[in-house]
């Protein structure tokens, strides 16, 4: 397992995530650090490989944080858990060396399959690169014209973390009929997975922002880690 560690001060998103990796058998949550009060040395000396640095309110402390990080260990994988996936914040985050950029929309179940899936450079990293890529692949933001209603409602439920059984539930359809659809959207957008399916739904912004959070769990163990 990867050992993470998460850069945030909110009880709440330290939660989600908290919520979304347990039990993946992919990630060791070492613990969070307050970005206020952390440093580079005492995030690496906890043993990170990957740290998930929220963006917070967007300081300046965060961007050298990630810089710092960088600086003391390339391989380090920093990713970024933002509100919106541009702007001008966002940019310099990727100017101080961070690998990826994630939605805070992410349902906390898909949130390890997608983590797992930029630390291992199956999802496109920085902003130049993704211009490259769409430049070769051509328009891909048009593709999913071609589905239907119902394909792109279960697309966005894919992408949103839920299985064939939840889709099945919340649309009251059956399981089988579920996997119908969800190869067609495969085939539509000729790819392969549901990894790439959630990949193709977030950088194409069909997925609806979370209109709640969800807490941290009761009598979690968290490892504070600060300078």
């Amino acid at each position: 397992m990867k050992r993470l560690v998460v850069v945030a001060d909110n009880p709440l998103i330290v939660g989600a995530i908290r919520s979304g990796i347990r039990d993946q058998g992919t990630f060791e949550l070492l613990g969070y650090a307050d970005p206020r009060k952390a440093s580079a040395a005492s995030i690496l000396q906890a043993g990170a490989e990957v740290v998930l640095v929220d963006e917070a309110d967007g300081s300046d402390a965060t961007i050298t944080l990630i810089r710092n990080l960088k600086e003391r260990d390339e391989d380090l994988q920093v990713i970024v858990l933002s509100l919106q996936m541009k702007g001008e914040w966002l940019k310099r985050a990727f100017e101080a060396g961070a690998n990826g950029a994630m939605s805070k929309a992410i349902h906390p179940v898909a949130l390890s399959t997608l983590l797992r899936a930029v630390v291992s450079g199956h999802i496109v990293h920085s902003p130049a690169s993704i211009r490259s890529v769409n430049r070769a692949r051509g328009p891909v933001a048009t593709e999913h014209a071609s589905l239907t209603e119902r394909e792109l409602e279960i697309l966005q439920l894919v992408a949103s973390g839920a299985s064939n059984g939840d889709i099945a539930r919340q649309l009251w359809i059956t399981q089988q009929t579920v996997k119908f659809h969800v190869s067609n959207v495969y085939r539509k957008l000729d790819v392969g997975n549901r990894t790439e399916a959630c990949h193709y739904a977030h950088v194409n912004g069909l997925v609806a922002p979370r209109q709640g959070r969800v807490p941290a769990a009761a009598g979690a163990e968290v490892l504070a880690i600060a300078s």
